[in-house]
């Protein structure tokens, strides 16, 4: 999102982008020149409470968010020709509300395709909800998530809408998507096979990273051979406590050396030594372009931020959308993917070693060569002729 508000004001349009006021949101749209609007609480201590999978809290969560909409989002808008939103059920309900209530164009975008109805998956879980595992008809199933949203966020939409003087939506999920929904992920990676639902694949939204690597991670990496990368990004704590350290063993056990992501679970490793450095916030491009493999969890920025790097992948996916990112991974032979529930280093470490083979390598190269790098200008282009 950051990257598309850039790429609108390189084009000379006004652009703001309304977020968590996690400091290093706030830090990274600063250097991208891009104003911020704080927007409910941050996101991280949320994120890294919460126990994966469990409702506990969430219609509380929820309200805030949508709550947010109708207040801070509403003000911020006015006066604007168009409002893109992505996220929650919670947020994009809220945010194609306050676009109705002005007047303005609203536009639902994407970053990963799964939860976007479709007659050739099934839907994802909801928390607190399950789906019957042995129904084989994605359109039912798809037809019973609709249900489910209603049932968890549909009172709670329909009460602030007539609070801001608009009637009442029956299908929230329906809703919040639109007709007409943006997917920004690159057609290569991640293809969208058509549906009923007219979708509109831009390609996915990144902009160059210019900051440099700090100068003692340099320093590691000229000081031997290419090192794999293990990060697990915004996962909490309690979803890769029982990976990150098979992990990084598995990379030793290669006799590689490794770098290691913190992210937002704290990472860093029991044993230091030589052979292991452990990174904050960085710029992926660059890192990524120097190692010899990405071990990673399976979010969309990352598979493609490592699928345009040219680098090969082994993905270790905990969730959400992430067996798809593997899988994809997988399919176009740029990397591998560990399948096991509960990972083990011999179990890891075997998966790497597919993934390390010169084979892999090639093709992970030749593949980021055909991936799209105009994904923002894409759809501010599809902007700007909307607005006229």
């Amino acid at each position: 999102m950051a990257a598309l508000a850039a790429r609108l004001r390189e084009l000379g349009a006004e652009a703001r982008v309304c977020g968590p006021p996690d400091e290093e949101f706030a830090e990274r749209l600063a250097e991208l020149a891009v104003p911020m609007v704080s927007t409910g609480r941050p996101v991280r201590p949320l994120v890294t409470t919460v126990t994966p999978g469990s409702a506990a809290g969430l219609a509380e969560r929820a309200a805030e968010l949508m709550d947010a909409q109708f207040d801070t989002v509403a003000a911020v808008a006015e006066g604007c020709d168009v409002l893109v939103a992505t996220g929650p059920l919670p947020v994009v309900s809220g945010a194609r509300s306050v676009a109705e209530k002005l007047g303005i164009r609203f536009v639902h975008a994407g970053h990963q395709p799964v939860s976007l109805p479709s007659p050739h998956r099934r839907p994802p879980a909801r928390r607190g909800h399950s789906l019957a595992e042995d129904e084989s008809d994605n359109k039912a199933l798809w037809d019973e998530d609709a249900r489910i949203a209603d049932a968890m966020f549909g009172d709670m939409l329909r009460s602030r809408r007539a609070a801001f003087g608009l009637p009442p939506v029956e299908n929230v999920r329906d809703f919040a998507f639109t007709d007409h929904p943006w997917l920004a992920t690159d057609p290569i990676l991640s293809p969208w096979r058509p549906t009923g639902l007219g979708v509109v694949q831009t390609g996915a939204w990144h902009v160059i990273d210019e900051r440099p690597l700090p100068a003692d991670l340099v320093d590691f990496l000229d000081a031997g051979a290419r090192p794999v990368y293990v990060g697990f990004g915004s996962m909490p704590g309690g979803a890769v406590a029982d990976v990150a350290h098979p992990a990084v063993e598995a990379v030793r056990a290669q006799g590689h050396r490794v770098v290691v992501s913190r992210g937002w679970a704290d990472l860093a490793p029991a044993e230091g030594g030589d052979d292991c450095f452990v990174v904050g916030e960085v710029n992926q491009q660059a890192l990524f372009r120097r190692s010899a493999a990405v071990v990673h969890h399976g979010s969309a920025a990352t598979t493609t931020t490592a699928a345009q790097a040219g680098v090969p992948q082994l993905v270790i996916p905990r969730g959400a959308d992430q067996p798809y990112w593997a899988g994809r991974v997988a399919d176009l032979g740029v990397g591998t993917w560990c399948d096991d529930p509960t990972p083990t280093v011999e179990s890891l470490a075997a998966a790497l070693r597919k993934a390390l083979a010169p084979a892999l390598r090639t093709r992970a190269a030749a593949v980021a060569g055909t991936l799209r790098t105009d994904g923002t200008t894409v759809a501010a282009q599809l902007l700007f002729d909307g607005a006229g």
